[in-house]
């Protein structure tokens, strides 16, 4: 198994990737380019970054039994998270034993959980957050949304993309929220966070990388969400020099504290007053970092890959500004297909990525356009006309 510090021998790396979506797929894409032999492994078969790894497993994450199958059969140099719903505790025991887990076990499971990463940032490292309050039962929701007084954001302490997360503007909405808390949380019903409404400016993801050489951080992105799932991003964001200086604290801190080597996507809020609260982390390529498949020398999943193979990262460079724009699905579609791809590639600077998935849900992120331009701005009304184009069908 590859140990810290190891020499670079790409013949002799194997990855597993936990998660086979579009970041996976990307991800597995470079490492191959630089002769990893990856498996990718998913709940369902087909899955993107299994149309372009050497192998693949179809088995479910969260089962500790099946996760350590895996692990033990594929005999990896290093297991590599790529979502939130896998079996943590296993991942620590598999990396006691002796397995590299990426970053480290300890930061996939204290940041799938809302709760361990914000004690962590708050009460142990003393970075600037929101108010919060945890809630077991729609009691303790209720206090909670009280005493933060309204209006108020509530989120499952295990979710992802949005999913089961709200704002409580009135007492007459606390029933509704704490029920699709209850039904949008990974595990099933049960703990919540409660945050206060925090009159943010912006909010951005600065993607962090913990390499071999020391720690590097990108130009900012912007993004926006619509009930916190990203729907467009651009990059880099317009931020003064001090607000600079204090998101890369705060994202060298924690990074640092979750250690390991890799690229990070720590979401911040700019407030109007000029402060930077932390908000959440990844450690792992994040969706509103697939921007830099436009902007940048070396991709987010480029700059993951390296890291993660302990090459050193000589630069990060930003090439032009650019923005990404999410293709949802309006519908449920059991066989997706894409109209109008030709008419958006027809206009200037503009790509289109197309994730393979073989279903589709209403919502769900099926692709994602990228432009690139002079300005942020520019990037962003190109690949909004861009998207436009596009439609996905039955």
């Amino acid at each position: 198994m590859l140990e810290i510090g190891t020499p670079y021998s790409a013949s002799a790396k194997r990855a597993l990737i936990l998660g086979s979506g579009e970041l996976g797929k990307e991800l597995t894409l470079e490492l191959s380019r630089l002769g990893v032999e990856v498996t990718a492994c998913d709940r369902y078969a087909n899955a993107p970054a299994m149309q372009v790894a050497h192998h693949s497993r179809v088995f479910d994450m969260l089962n500790p039994e099946q996760l350590r199958q895996a692990v033990l059969e594929t005999n990896p140099n290093l297991i590599i998270p790529e979502v939130e719903a896998i079996c943590t505790p296993e991942l620590l025991r598999l990396e006691q034993e002796g397995w590299t887990v990426v970053p480290t076990a300890r930061a996939t499971r204290l940041t799938m959980d809302r709760e361990g990463i914000r004690r962590l940032a708050a009460e142990e490292l003393s970075l600037p957050t929101a108010k919060y309050i945890f809630a077991d039962n729609f009691e303790e929701f209720t206090i909670a949304c009280r005493k933060l007084e309204f209006p108020c954001v509530v989120k499952p302490i295990m979710s992802s993309s949005g999913k089961g997360q709200s704002v409580v503007r009135t007492e007459a909405g606390i029933q509704d929220a704490w029920n699709y808390a209850q039904e949008g949380g990974r595990a099933g019903a049960g703990r919540v966070i409660v945050e206060e409404f925090v009159p943010f400016e912006s909010e951005i993801t600065l993607l962090t990388v913990r390499a071999i050489n020391g720690t590097h951080f990108c130009a900012p992105i912007g993004h926006r969400q619509v009930n916190g799932d990203y729907v467009e991003s651009w990059q880099p964001h317009s931020m003064t020099e001090n607000q600079i200086k204090e998101a890369q604290i705060i994202s060298a801190r924690i990074t640092e504290s979750l250690g390991g080597f890799g690229l990070f996507g720590v979401e911040l809020f700019l407030l109007k007053d000029g402060r930077v609260l932390f908000s959440e982390v990844s450690p792992r390529p994040h969706d509103t970092g697939m921007v830099t498949l436009t902007t940048q020398a070396w991709s987010e999943f480029a700059l993951h890959a390296r890291a993660i193979l302990q090459i050193p990262i000589a630069q990060v460079t930003l090439l032009s500004a650019g923005a990404s724009v999410a293709l949802k699905s309006p519908q449920v579609f059991a066989h997706p297909k894409y109209r109008g791809i030709e008419n958006a590639l027809a206009l200037p600077n503009v790509d289109v990525r197309i994730f393979g998935k073989p279903n589709a849900t209403e919502g769900r992120r099926m692709g994602v356009v990228l432009a690139s331009a002079d300005t942020p701005t520019e990037a962003l009304k190109t690949a909004l006309n861009a998207a436009n184009k596009i439609k996905i069908v039955e």
